[in-house]
């Protein structure tokens, strides 16, 4: 693959300005990477999806029906690889894109791209505010709470697990594992 992380990383930036929009897409490639080795597939390919799915949000905001067009757009200009394209645009299906999430990548990208933000908001309202001592448990009792991140379509991710063929359960520990190593990045705090 001839596209660096780096590289990717300047994108996002490019189109992103928002601190949060960042982080989330930091708190996705981590996801992908780890979900990728699980899978036994490519960490760097899939780490590249998940860092550009969401190139164009602050662009489209305000007529999201064009998420995920803008965004391969753009990455098809600059030479991305058809697979994280193709993945870019299943991750809002049903929402903002008819193309169904068939591969792997493509059903791991939409499954984990609304989880990482109730992960991320579920660490925020611990004491420790960290991701060291997050609990499935703990995820899982805001997950009942519909008020608490309203904003996450917890069906989508429901869905997205049994796409994948996997518990809910065990997405959630992997996302809260994946996401780990990278929560200083995600403005979380580590516990030492």
């Amino acid at each position: 693959m001839s596209i660096s992380r780096d590289d990717a990383l300047v994108l996002v930036r490019e189109h992103n300005k928002e601190e949060g929009h960042i982080r989330h897409a930091l708190a996705v490639e981590a996801c992908m990477r780890h979900f990728a080795l699980k899978f036994d597939q490519d960490p760097d390919l899939w780490g590249l999806a998940g860092l550009v799915h969401d190139l164009d949000w602050e662009e489209v905001s305000s007529c999201p029906e064009n998420h995920t067009k803008v965004a391969a757009s753009i990455l098809e200009d600059k030479g991305y690889p058809d697979e994280v394209i193709r993945a870019v645009r299943a991750h809002g299906w049903g929402i903002c894109s008819d193309v169904e999430p068939i591969s792997p990548m493509e059903k791991t990208l939409f499954s984990v791209d609304e989880l990482t933000g109730l992960v991320m908001t579920t660490a925020l309202v611990r004491p420790s505010k960290s991701l060291s001592d997050l609990t499935v448990k703990s995820v899982k009792k805001k997950w009942n709470d519909k008020r608490f991140a309203a904003g996450v379509d917890r069906q989508l991710i429901e869905k997205g697990a049994e796409m994948m063929g996997i518990e809910l359960s065990d997405l959630i520990s992997g996302v809260i594992e994946a996401m780990k190593p990278v929560q200083r990045e995600l403005g979380l705090e580590e516990l030492l």
